[in-house]
């Protein structure tokens, strides 16, 4: 078969020598195919008609009006789906095989004649102007904490002009941690743009049955910084398309560093913090120049920021119990029917009464949890011992497992009053004295198989601070690999394989 570079060649030939047949020598081709081609004056492939012929039958010839009137009824229909009904209807006739014959007929009918799609329409982005976030969920990253697993999410800002970005670790999608990535981002930046986009965050954006459309604390905090609050339209994320292609790039980035880096746990949260914004500022280096152009037209920042809180003034109940965001935590037993402010952040709360600073609480995620410390009702439960056996809360009465297996042993060796007792009356000591001390004498004492008691624990805590045994070593011979060549080359192996 002759080939257009043939031809293209011969052509050329033609020009310098002098005869055809040396040319066509030379292109390669029959001195008859070779005045063929001079005289057509086109090229093999402009000539080679299209094949539009079937080679084969069609066997779904008779059966395509039916299903054509299915599609048009119902376009969402699948052709494995269609087959399907065939192969049902008509056992035997349709082999398995001809599925991708009705794949392609389904297909070329929806390009054809079937419904239109939506479409995309790229935009034309203005430095200074808009600004888009949202957050997005990293636990599939596989991070860990000294070998505990991190579930997290972000929160992610994104400059739709230069796609400056940046990102703040959160727990959950709740206000405070979006104003908090938000301020934190301006505030970096050095400037503020004109709008600010999101999808339909709850912690943003009422549900659509409200006659506003974004929560007031949200208005409040666009206000502040003078920002047109812009929201897309109920999952519709393609209209918040700049930052949702960020979140799969930034995704991608950061597991890749984690491959490159041969381990995803990391010592604190501040060293993954720190490997975070070094991820970041690797990524904005390449985006200086169409920053700098927004940098030139954002607008100044406000005096001051805005608190990263939600302040909240709740009554103790007699359960020594607050209720914050529909989940419950307990406090001091001394603060029972008081009034006390707790300041909301994203990643934990803050309890004051009388302008001081009680403690520090972790913020639970969802709704419905709970967080009860024991030192803070562990006094009036020794008083009233009867109570633990049928407390709501028991669960978040043991602080370690080793407290739980401690408390089962009680178990086994008293009754469960006297049990209840003895394990009220130990965790008392962890909370007075300490409990890493308590734990380490628990740990002896279950080890030994010593009679376990709060009487024991609390005379090993008289005598000093009590050391962990370390745990034996264990030595693990090499492995003789010639054993298994033995097995593989003996007769059983063999005919157990056979039979």
């Amino acid at each position: 078969m002759v080939t257009d570079a043939q031809v293209r060649r011969l052509m050329k030939l033609l020009q310098s020598e002098e005869t055809l047949a040396v040319a066509a020598a030379k292109a390669g081709m029959d001195e008859k195919t070779a005045r063929k081609w001079r005289d057509a004056g086109q090229l093999p492939s402009q000539v080679k008609s299209e094949h539009t012929w079937r080679t084969r039958p069609d066997p779904f010839e008779d059966v395509w009006p039916e299903i054509k009137a299915l599609l048009d009824t119902n376009p969402g229909l699948e052709a494995k789906e269609l087959f399907q009904y065939l192969q049902r209807r008509e056992p035997g006739r349709y082999a398995d095989g001809q599925l991708r014959t009705l794949q392609r007929r389904v297909k070329a009918w929806r390009a054809l004649e079937g419904p239109s799609k939506e479409i995309y329409f790229p935009q034309v982005h203005e430095p200074g102007q808009l600004c888009q976030s949202d957050f997005t969920h990293m636990t599939q990253l596989g991070v860990t904490i000294q070998g505990q697993p991190f579930e997290h999410l972000v929160y992610h800002f994104v400059l739709t002009y230069s796609n400056w970005e940046t990102a703040s670790i959160c727990f959950s999608e709740s206000f405070e941690a979006l104003s908090s990535g938000f301020q934190d981002a301006v505030w970096q930046l050095g400037g503020v743009p004109h709008g600010h986009q999101t999808d339909c965050l709850s912690a943003a954006v009422h549900k659509l049955t409200h006659p506003e459309d974004f929560t007031g604390r949200y208005a409040a905090l666009m206000r502040h910084y003078g920002l047109e609050p812009r929201k897309t339209n109920p999952n519709s994320p393609n209209e918040n398309g700049d930052v949702e292609q960020r979140h799969f790039r930034f995704c991608r980035t950061v597991d890749q560093r984690l491959m490159l880096r041969g381990s995803r746990d990391f010592e604190s949260r501040q060293e993954y913090e720190a490997f975070l914004r070094k991820l970041l500022s690797q990524i904005n280096a390449g985006r200086q120049d169409k920053l700098a152009e927004e940098v030139a037209v954002l607008r100044r920042l406000p005096a001051r920021r805005l608190e990263d809180f939600t302040r909240e003034q709740v009554r103790v109940s007699r359960f020594s119990t607050i209720r914050v965001s529909h989940n419950t935590y307990s406090v001091h037993s001394r603060l029972r029917d008081e009034r006390v402010q707790v300041r909301l952040y994203a990643d934990h709360l803050d309890v004051y009464y009388a302008q001081r600073h009680l403690e520090r609480i972790p913020r639970l995620r969802g709704r419905g949890g709970h967080f009860i410390q024991y030192r803070h009702i562990i006094d009036s439960l020794v008083r009233k011992p009867g109570a633990f056996a049928q407390y709501r809360y028991r669960d978040d009465l043991f602080p370690t497992t080793l407290f739980r297996v401690a408390y089962d042993a009680l178990c086994d060796a008293h009754a469960e009053r006297v049990a209840d007792r003895e394990y009220l009356s130990i965790l008392q000591l962890a909370a007075q004295q300490s409990e890493t001390q308590v734990e380490a004498i628990l740990r002896r004492l279950l080890d030994t198989q010593e009679s376990l008691s709060a009487e024991r624990v609390e005379e090993l805590l008289a005598t000093g601070p009590q050391s962990e045994a370390l745990p034996a070593s264990v030595q693990v011979p090499p492995v003789d690999l010639r054993r298994y060549d033995h097995l593989l080359s003996s007769q059983q192996w063999t005919s157990a394989v056979a039979s």
